[in-house]
C-alpha cells in the first residue's frame, strides 16, 4: 500500500487503469502518474507491463500501447487463480440498474456500463465488463444469465470482389472521395434494407440509412421493395428538411446492387430545387463489407426485430421506438458514447441544421 495520505486501498482499481491509459495517450511520464494515483512508481511500471498490447496504427506499424481492459482482464484472471471472492456488495441500485439494462433492454454489461457514464448516473462501486461477465456466469444476478447476452461477434469472413455482370446505374464505390471512406467528414452514408419473415410475411421491409461516421442509423417502414418506396422515403426527406439542409446531410449514400436501389435518377435528382440532392455510389457484386456500418446497424435492428419476423403488424411508431434504441445504445467504437448524440454533436459542429428532425 502507498503510504502517501489519502490512498485507501493497495491494489489499482479499474477507474485508476482508465486514468494511466489516458494519461499514457496525453504522454505523461510513469512518474507523474505514480504521483498523480499516490502509488509508488515500481506499481505503475508492472501495471503497465500487465497491460502492453499490440496495436497497429494507420502506416501499418505495430506497437506496443497499454491498454486498460486488457490489464483489468489480467487482473481479474490473477485474482481467480488465488481464489477470492469480489462481491457487489450492498449496492442494490446498481444491480437492478443493471439487470434491467442486461434482462430487459437487451444491453451487453460493456454498454450497461458505457450507458452509466453516458447518462451521468452516480453508483457507491465502479466496475468492469470483466467483473459484470464474472458476476453472471457465478449467477449473481436474479434475472441475467448468459442467455440474456447478445450474441458475439461473427468471425470475420473472408470476401472476394466479384465483378459485375452489368455496370451500376451511378458510379462505383472506387470514385468515392478518399475522406468519405476514411470518415474524416460526416454526413456520408449507407443505405439498405431489413426483410420480413420470407414466407408467408408482409411485403413490408424497413430502409435503413447509416452515417459513417457516427454510426447513428436512420428507419424507414415502406411498403415493399420496389425502387418507388425507396424513392418516396428520399423525397419525403428532402421536403422535410428542405433542399439545402438534405444536401448538407446526406451529401453522399453507398448503396448494394439490388433492385430497389436500381433508380439512379430517381434517387439523386432534387424533387424541392434544382440538379442532384445527393451522390449515390454502388458497392460492388456481393460485397456488404463495403457497407459495413450499415450492416453492423441492421444486426442490432435485428436484436430487436429478429430474422423470421412478419411486419404485418409493425407500425411507424414500432419502427421509431427500435430507431431510437439502436441510437441511444452505447457504442465502444465511440468511447461509450451513443450514435444518436454524437451525430447531433456533428451537427452542431458543422452548422448544419435538421438532423434533430430525423432522430
Amino acid at each position: 500500500m502507498s503510504s502517501e495520505k489519502g490512498r485507501t486501498f493497495s491494489h489499482l482499481q479499474w477507474k485508476d487503469r482508465l486514468r494511466i491509459e489516458k494519461m499514457l495517450k496525453a504522454k505523461k511520464s510513469k512518474t507523474e502518474i505514480a504521483r498523480t494515483l499516490r502509488v509508488d512508481y515500481t506499481t505503475i511500471m508492472r501495471e503497465i507491463k500487465r497491460g502492453q498490447t499490440i496495436q497497429r496504427d494507420t502506416n501499418l506499424v505495430d506497437r506496443k500501447v497499454y491498454c486498460a481492459e486488457t490489464a483489468e482482464r489480467k487482473y481479474q484472471e490473477n485474482l481467480r487463480a488465488k481464489g477470492p471472492d469480489i462481491k457487489l456488495g450492498n449496492d442494490h441500485e446498481l444491480a437492478q440498474y443493471l439487470e434491467g439494462k442486461i434482462a430487459d433492454d437487451g444491453y451487453s454489461p460493456e454498454a450497461a456500463l458505457h450507458k452509466i457514464k453516458e447518462d451521468g448516473l452516480t453508483f457507491s462501486v465502479t466496475l468492469s465488463k470483466w467483473t459484470v461477465y464474472k458476476y453472471i456466469n457465478d449467477g449473481v444476478f436474479l434475472r441475467v444469465t448468459n442467455k440474456s447476452l447478445p450474441m458475439g461477434g461473427k468471425k470475420k469472413t473472408e470476401y472476394k470482389k466479384v465483378q459485375a455482370a452489368r455496370a451500376p446505374k451511378g458510379e462505383s464505390i472506387e470514385d468515392r472521395p478518399e475522406e468519405v471512406a476514411t470518415r474524416e467528414e460526416p454526413f456520408h452514408w449507407e443505405m439498405d434494407s431489413v426483410l420480413s419473415a420470407k414466407e408467408g410475411g408482409s411485403k413490408k421491409r424497413f430502409l435503413t440509412m447509416t452515417e459513417r461516421t457516427s454510426r447513428a442509423d436512420l428507419m424507414f417502414l415502406i411498403p415493399d421493395g420496389t425502387m418507388a418506396s425507396v424513392v418516396a422515403v428520399l423525397d419525403m426527406l428532402e421536403k422535410k428538411l428542405g433542399s439545402f439542409n438534405f444536401r448538407r446531410i446526406f451529401q453522399t449514400i453507398t448503396v448494394d446492387n439490388g433492385s430497389e436501389f436500381q433508380d439512379w435518377e430517381g434517387m439523386t435528382r432534387a424533387v424541392t430545387g434544382d440538379g442532384e440532392r445527393t451522390h449515390i455510389y454502388y458497392c460492388h457484386p456481393y460485397s456488404a463489407f463495403e457497407r459495413g456500418s450499415n450492416e453492423n446497424g441492421n444486426r442490432m435492428i435485428r436484436r430487436k426485430v429478429p430474422k423470421g419476423t412478419d411486419f404485418t403488424g409493425i407500425t411507424e411508431e414500432d419502427t421509431l421506438q427500435v430507431q431510437r434504441w439502436v441510437n441511444e445504445y452505447p457504442r465502444g467504437i465511440l468511447g461509450g458514447r451513443c450514435a444518436g448524440r454524437v451525430l447531433m454533436e456533428l451537427a452542431q459542429e458543422a452548422g448544419v441544421k435538421g438532423v434533430e428532425l430525423l432522430l
